[in-house]
């Protein structure tokens, strides 16, 4: 594995609920679910994956990303 890869693979990123999910689609609130959050000012830190960063960029405005590492 070159250095790149491996700083890649523990790569993380931490989520901050900042807006409920009510009234939002059910897609919405299952990327929540998923993304391990549920309740407003809930964090959840999670591999910093393309996967993960498609989730984040369909509930951007209901997170907030404070840490990625």
């Amino acid at each position: 594995m070159t250095a790149k890869t491996k700083s890649q693979s523990s790569a993380t990123v931490t989520l901050e609920q900042i807006r409920s999910p009510i009234g939002r689609p059910a897609e919405q609130r299952a990327t929540l679910v998923g993304l391990g959050l549920n309740k407003i000012g809930r964090r959840s830190s999670l591999k910093d994956t393309p996967a993960v960063r498609g989730m984040i960029a369909k509930v951007a405005h209901l997170v907030r990303v404070v840490d990625e590492v």
